[in-house]
């Protein structure tokens, strides 16, 4: 389902179940949510951008609301198709947030999604792989103008990292 603001997520239906899943999780992370709280206040985001490619589940989903609050512009895609949650994406999608993540697609889907959430040119990108990292050095260079950090989380992307960096392929 391609959604009027360039989402692509499986079913727009499934948002219920996801706020709920979402919702429990808030209520679970009393360190997020004062985060949350003096984010609204602060904005130390405000005018980034922001591209998360991880599991796309309930926590997710709270950290990028997470970083809206904090001012960002948040654009989420899934680092797994096996580990995405259509209802999680949807109710994502169904808050505003440009989406693009459906369980179980292609390889080629995959990449794409990848490249639709790159597009927006973001400031920082967290990345779960280095997927992300991957496609930005070798497939499109020019989505990466306005870069400015990026945070890994796993040891695996940290290692394709570091064997780029030291084949001088790491800008």
């Amino acid at each position: 389902m391609i959604l009027k603001n360039g989402c692509e997520i499986l079913d727009i239906n499934l948002a219920p179940s996801g706020r709920d899943k979402i919702a429990w999780v808030r209520n679970s992370m009393p360190v997020m949510k004062a985060l949350e709280k003096r984010f609204l206040e602060e904005k130390p985001l405000a005018g980034k951008t922001v591209t998360i490619s991880i599991h796309l589940e309930a926590k997710t989903a709270y950290f990028a609301m997470l970083l809206r609050s904090a001012g960002a512009k948040v654009y989420v895609t899934g680092c797994n198709p096996l580990s995405t949650q259509d209802d999680v994406a949807a109710a994502l999608a169904a808050e505003g947030f440009t989406v693009n993540a459906i369980h179980g697609v292609s390889a080629e889907d995959y990449t794409r999604h990848l490249v639709q959430s790159l597009s927006c040119k973001p400031d920082i990108i967290v990345d779960d792989g280095g997927d992300l990292v991957s496609l930005l050095h070798d497939t499109c260079p020019e989505y990466a103008e306005n870069l400015i950090a990026g945070c890994e989380e796993t040891t695996t992307g940290v290692i394709r990292m570091k064997a780029r960096s030291n084949a001088g392929r790491l800008n």
